[in-house]
């Protein structure tokens, strides 16, 4: 309990800098991200206990995962390159502009604006950890 006041402190004067953060500060909802990931991911990844690489690469267990390092999934050499380490931070900012978070990346997608919509996703990729 004495550990409270301060946690809570510092949660009110960090403030929220960008969408990839609110993403993380919002809670998702499962349901619409598995809605959200059906309309505009699933045409190219796959999760779940069958998924592998596709036009884009699998996504069971990515958070946490190296970017470009699934073995059945050929990377362009930007993504192989990046050194990202995917969180709720930069799967966020990734999903939100995917070229200015690896510029040079395949990925044909244009982003997400919508911090909530985020969320629901990353929450949804989350269940397939």
């Amino acid at each position: 309990m004495k550990y409270a006041l301060p946690l809570v402190l510092a949660l009110l004067v960090h403030p929220v800098a960008n969408a990839a953060n609110a993403a993380n500060a919002t809670v998702g909802n499962v349901q619409t991200g598995k809605e959200t990931f059906t309309r505009l991911c699933a045409s190219c990844h796959r999760v779940g206990p069958s998924a592998r690489g596709a036009f884009g690469p699998q996504l069971n267990g990515v958070f946490g995962r190296k970017a470009g390092s699934t073995a059945d999934y050929r990377y362009s050499d930007a993504m192989k390159t990046s050194n990202v380490v995917w969180s709720d931070a930069t799967l966020g900012a990734f999903v939100q502009s995917p070229g200015k978070v690896v510029p040079g990346t395949k990925m044909r997608f244009w982003g997400m604006s919508d911090p909530q919509q985020i969320a629901d996703l990353l929450a949804y990729l989350r269940t397939f950890q």
